[in-house]
C-alpha cells in the first residue's frame, strides 16, 4: 500500500516512521525540507518536494493524509489538493479539524467523485512506541481502502481503531475525547494540588501517585505519566502556571450548550485553563473594587 503524507511535524513525522516500519509506502512533504530528509534517510520515506510532486507519485487510488493545523491550513490545502485529484481518490484529514468543517468538506469533495475520512487521532508523541487511538469517520469503501494503514498505526491490527460512523464522526468523536481529557487533567490537578498543601503532613506526591498506579480505581496512563514526572520533579518552579487551550475542550463545551446536554466538568475545566491565561486579571479588580465599595475592604495593591 502506498500512501501520500502531507505535514510531518510531532506526530506527522512519529506517524511516517511507523508506516514505513510496517511496510507501508510512504511519500512525504513538509513545508522545511529537513525532517523529509531525516526520514528518507531514517526510513526509507520517499520524498516529495511539493504537494504536486507528492500526488504524482502516488497509485490509483491515490490516498492523500492530512497531518495540519485545524483551521485555514487543512482548508487551503484540500482546496489545493482536490482539483488535482481524481474519482475513487482520497482524502484523509487525521488532524483535529472541527466536525462541522469535516461534515462541509467532505459533502465538497464527495461531489466532485472523491471520498473523505476523518480520523481522529490521539496517541501524541508516544505513538510510535505505543501506536495511535484513531477514530474514523467515512463511508465503508474508503475506510476498507485505508485501513492497512489504520493497522499499522495502531496498538494493534485489530485494537485501537474503529470505523465510527459517517463523515465527521470520528472528529466528533475526537473532540468528546479531549473534553473528558481537559476533565481527567483538571481532576487530578486539584488532588494533588490539595495534597501538596496539607504541609502538616510533608506528603511525598511521587510516591503516592505511583501507588495510584496499581490497581486503583483513578490509575490511567495520564496518571503515569504524571508520576513519571513528579518522580523527576516535585516543585515545577521552572514551569510557568499557565495551561493552553488547543480548541477542542472550547468546541465540546459549545456542543455541550447546543445539545442542552450538562457538562459542567468539562466546561468548567476549560474556563481553569482560561483563568491560567489571564495576564490582565481584570475581572478580579472588579471583584476586589466591589469588596471595598461594600464593606470597606482592603485592596491589595498591585506591585
Amino acid at each position: 500500500m502506498k500512501l501520500g503524507l502531507i505535514g510531518l511535524g510531532k506526530m506527522g513525522g512519529n506517524m511516517a516512521r511507523r508506516l514505513c516500519r510496517g511496510g507501508i509506502q510512504v511519500v512525504g512533504y513538509n513545508r522545511s525540507r529537513e525532517i523529509v530528509d531525516t526520514l528518507v534517510k531514517d526510513e526509507g520515506m520517499t520524498p516529495a518536494g511539493s504537494v504536486e510532486e507528492l500526488i504524482k507519485k502516488l497509485g490509483s487510488p491515490r490516498i492523500v493524509w492530512l497531518m495540519l493545523p485545524s483551521g485555514a491550513p487543512t482548508e487551503e490545502m484540500i482546496e489545493r489538493i482536490t482539483p488535482q485529484l481524481g474519482k475513487g481518490d482520497i482524502i484523509i484529514d487525521g488532524g483535529n479539524s472541527n466536525y462541522h468543517d469535516t461534515e462541509r468538506r467532505g459533502a465538497l469533495v464527495k461531489n466532485r467523485g472523491l471520498h473523505y475520512v476523518d480520523v481522529g487521532t490521539s496517541g501524541g508523541i508516544w505513538g510510535l512506541k505505543n501506536g495511535y487511538c484513531m477514530m474514523v469517520g467515512g463511508d465503508e469503501e474508503a475506510v476498507a481502502n485505508i485501513s492497512p494503514a489504520l493497522k499499522v498505526l495502531a496498538p494493534k491490527a485489530d485494537t485501537g481503531w474503529a470505523h465510527v460512523g459517517p463523515i465527521g464522526a470520528g472528529h466528533f468523536t475526537k473532540m468528546v475525547h479531549n473534553g473528558i481529557e481537559y476533565g481527567m487533567m483538571q481532576a487530578y490537578a486539584e488532588g494533588l494540588a490539595l495534597l501538596k498543601g496539607k504541609t502538616a503532613y510533608q506528603l511525598d506526591l511521587a510516591q503516592i501517585t505511583e501507588l495510584w498506579r496499581h490497581s486503583s480505581v483513578v490509575r490511567s496512563w495520564l496518571l503515569d505519566l504524571t508520576a513519571s514526572a513528579l518522580a523527576q520533579d516535585q516543585t515545577l518552579q521552572h514551569v510557568a502556571p499557565v495551561v493552553p487551550d488547543s480548541g477542542e475542550g472550547r468546541w465540546t463545551a459549545i456542543e455541550a450548550i447546543d445539545q442542552g446536554v450538562a457538562a459542567p466538568v468539562m466546561t468548567l475545566a476549560l474556563h481553569m485553563r482560561f483563568a491560567s491565561q489571564d495576564q490582565v486579571g481584570y475581572g478580579n479588580r472588579l471583584l476586589s473594587m466591589m469588596r471595598n465599595a461594600f464593606g470597606g475592604h482592603a485592596v491589595k495593591k498591585a506591585e
